[in-house]
């Protein structure tokens, strides 16, 4: 160990109480116990010395800590309170630091988020750090989403102040669709959707050929305990779509999904159909492939409610590629993230599907 670092320095065993461990101290008792008898940052007793003695410690490495710092452990419990929200934001976190690091795992199933402007920010300040899985990850509770600490032994308060304020000035100024502050990180509750599907064309319509969407559409709804609550098939016929469309919202669908009829194609409809229903906003296009011809529309929930139903529009990759920009923004819509342009054009980074031979989603770069 260095000697000369700055608040460390060798004192003897019987004159160390009241001071703190500047390293772990282990113990080995022939064929009984081999490990960890006192850990670092241990504040050392008058109870502590014999059984130092008895390790042969006779001089240890010790920490002198000022009324103006704090020990790392210290250190990292504040930084995983202001990052997390004190847990209430889905992310939770053992209060016991080991070694200076607090891992963060997620406290609910859900979405993850990162504020990353302010993962930046905090990050840039030295001697504290963060890591964490990206944005938008689907997490289950339990897992771990990320990992804080203070770098260096001791710390200056001044600085871990300066860090929670980065963290405050940046993120909790920001609004969340309920209007409410936000964590940096945090997990959100995804809702199980009950979803109304139109497969459009003709030749699925009148059975010449045998529809491969509604398993797809079935089965990425399950994947988050969702349900079908009505399914219909529509020629390209822009009326009919609509019509179709509107029957399944006033029947309690609160997820909308069309598939087909979105390129260029003269007898493509749906884009249409969808605009003709009372919509507030409708984004088109995506900076994703496969997806680029994908539709997001928000339409207002019939009757007096102002809720609005999200209508989301799989272009004809959604039945080829196992994976697109729908499961990318599924989750997301799922934790009532209001999804705009802007959104849809950050995905262009990392946007583009490697079509690998054995598909690994999520454990790939694609949508990150």
């Amino acid at each position: 160990m260095d000697m000369n670092k700055k608040g460390i320095r060798v004192v003897p065993a019987r004159n160390s109480a009241g001071l703190v461990l500047a390293h772990d101290i282990t113990e080995v008792r022939q064929g009984e116990f081999k490990g960890r008898a006192f850990k670092k940052g241990h504040v050392v007793t008058e109870q502590d010395i014999e059984h130092l003695e008895r390790l042969g410690k006779e001089n240890l490495y010790l920490l002198d800590i000022g009324a103006d710092e704090l020990h790392e452990n210290d250190a990292a419990l504040s930084l995983a309170k202001a990052l997390t929200g004190n847990q209430t934001s889905g992310v939770s976190f053992d209060p016991e630091p080991k070694e200076g690091k607090i891992t963060l795992v997620a406290q609910i199933d859900g979405l993850f988020k990162v504020d990353k402007d302010a993962l930046f920010e905090f990050n840039m300040l030295g001697d504290v750090m963060c890591a964490t899985l990206h944005t938008n990850t689907v997490v289950t509770i339990g897992q771990i989403v990320g990992g804080v600490r203070a770098i260096p032994l001791v710390v200056k308060k001044e600085l871990i102040g300066r860090a929670v304020s980065a963290i405050s000035d940046t993120a909790l100024s920001k609004d969340t669709l309920e209007g409410q502050p936000r964590a940096v990180l945090s997990v959100l509750g995804l809702r199980r959707p009950k979803a109304g599907v139109v497969i459009t064309g003709n030749e699925v319509f009148t059975g010449k050929i045998q529809d491969s969407f509604l398993p797809v559409v079935r089965n990425k709804i399950r994947q988050y305990n969702g349900v079908i609550v009505g399914q219909h098939f529509a020629p390209d016929d822009e009326g009919f779509i609509a019509e179709r469309l509107m029957a399944l919202a006033a029947g309690g669908a609160d997820l909308l999904i069309t598939t087909g009829g979105l390129s260029v194609d003269p007898d493509d409809v749906t884009s249409a159909a969808v605009r003709s229903l009372p919509v507030m906003d409708v984004f088109y296009g995506t900076a994703v492939l496969p997806g680029a011809m994908f539709m997001i529309a928000y339409m207002k929930k019939p009757g007096d409610s102002a809720d609005l139903i999200p209508i989301l529009c799989m272009p004809a990759c959604g039945m080829y590629h196992k994976i697109t920009v729908f499961d990318l923004l599924l989750p997301r819509v799922l934790a009532g993230e209001y999804i705009d342009r802007q959104k849809l054009a950050e995905m262009g980074h990392g946007g583009l599907c490697l079509n690998c031979k054995e598909c690994r989603y999520p454990v790939c770069p694609f949508g990150k």
